[in-house]
Formats: structure tokens, C-alpha cells, sequence
């Protein structure tokens, strides 16, 4: 089933189209990773997908709905801000999940702060930024939803950390849930992902298979990216 469909949609900030008539058609049951360089457009489109972001033209469907508070029901969206509390502890913020989301996976999470080797009694104002990551990916993913949005969810982190980030977002999914990870760091994200699209400009420049890809171009994605990128900027 398709879970994300994108025709057309082109966001403006003024005169400037952070988005410009992109088309994306994403099926469930995948990883993918929404790849390219700072300012291409990638967490503007998150933001439309997870209904934050009004005032676009084009069609946006979430599992055949607009986006709104049918779809909020459905996505669970990382940020690429912080969002936690610096008064609160991490009790609180999962406190607030479980009242917020019905479908809120508590004891999920709770595993994943313990696989994560953090204390749920400790004040966000005393953590790391990496440790914050590692509680908002946790809040994130143990949803029951069918779209995940995670916007930049390892570019905080030191490079040890991120697989075991990664190893967190992709373990326990819902069945036939899309995961769509917007990146700029591919070759650690490579190993894990099902599917890639290429922004740039506010445009999707190649979209397709991850295995497909590396049979056809011969070559990485990573490798592939920088040679789509060099192309794109003829």
C-alpha cells in the first residue's frame, strides 16, 4: 500500500521555493533515506508530511488522507530540534508521550532508554546532546505508527553512537510501517536503508531501490550521490 504519495507540491518562503513541483511516491514496509546537503529542501518536506507546515500547492497524501489530524494520528515525527523540557526528567517526557499518543509503546521505550544506558529519573538539563538524540529517537519510535518522519536523527551524535542509534530506529517496527530519514551523513546511513531519494534545489533528482541502484550504476550510494551531485550542478 502506498503510504506516502507527493504530486506537484512546491513550498515557498516568500519568493524563495524551498520545495519546487516535487513528486514522490513512497510504498510502506521500507527504509529510506532522504539524502542531500544542508538547504535542499529536506526538512521542509518532513514538516508538510507531518502536517507542521501549511500554505503549499501540489497533492499530499499520508495512506490516502491530507495531511491534518488524521494523518498527526498516524506520524510519528522527529525534529531536527530539540523538544525536550530541560526541567523535566525523562519519566516526565515519556509521561507526556503516553498521555499525548494512544498508540505510545511505554515499556518499548523504557527498553530502548536501557539499551541506550540511561536513567529515565535523569533531568534533560544534565544530559549531552547525544544523550538527548538517544531520548527522542526513543520517544519517537516506539509509537505504533505507520510513517515515520526523522529528520537529521544521527547528525548529533558522535559516529561511535550512530549505530547504536540506528540499530534503535530500525529494531521492533510496525508491520508494513515507512520509515523516511532525512540525511546528509549516507555512508553511515547506507547499510540499513531499503531505498534512497536525491534533493536538491528543492527537487527529488533520482529516487529508487538501494540494491537496484548499486547493480545499475556500479558503485555505492554514497559514491552514487556525489556523482549525482556533481551532475546536477553542471
Amino acid at each position: 500500500m502506498t503510504a506516502i504519495s507527493v504530486s506537484g507540491l512546491t513550498k515557498k518562503y516568500g519568493a524563495f521555493p524551498a520545495l519546487h513541483d516535487l513528486s514522490i511516491t513512497l510504498p510502506g514496509g521500507r527504509i529510506v533515506g532522504l539524502l542531500g546537503e544542508n538547504g535542499c529542501g529536506k526538512t521542509t518536506l518532513l514538516k508538510v508530511l507531518a502536517g507542521a507546515l501549511t500554505q503549499y500547492s501540489g497533492d499530499v497524501r499520508i495512506h490516502g488522507e491530507e495531511p491534518g489530524p488524521a494523518t498527526k494520528a498516524m506520524v510519528s515525527f522527529l525534529p531536527d530540534a530539540g523538544f525536550l523540557a530541560e526541567r523535566d526528567r525523562i519519566d516526565d517526557s515519556i509521561e507526556y508521550y503516553r498521555d499525548f499518543f494512544p498508540d505510545f509503546n511505554e515499556a518499548k521505550c523504557r527498553d530502548l532508554l536501557r539499551f541506550f544506558g540511561l536513567d529515565t529519573g535523569w533531568r534533560v538539563a544534565g544530559l549531552s546532546k547525544g544523550m538527548r538524540e538517544k531520548v527522542q529517537v526513543a520517544l519517537a519510535m516506539s509509537r505504533d505508527a505507520k510513517v515515520f518522519l526523522l529528520d537529521e536523527p544521527i547528525s548529533g551524535v558522535d559516529p561511535a553512537a550512530r549505530e547504536v542509534l540506528l540499530q534503535a530506529i530500525v529494531s521492533d517496527l510496525p508491520e508494513d510501517a515507512l520509515v523516511l530519514i532525512s540525511t546528509h551523513l549516507i555512508h553511515d546511513l547506507e547499510p540499513t536503508l531499503d531505498a534512497v531519494a536525491f534533493m536538491r534545489y528543492g527537487r527529488i533528482l533520482l529516487a529508487g531501490d538501494v540494491d537496484e541502484l548499486r547493480a545499475e550504476r556500479g558503485m555505492s550510494i554514497d559514491q552514487l550521490f556525489r556523482e549525482v551531485y556533481r551532475w546536477s550542478a553542471r
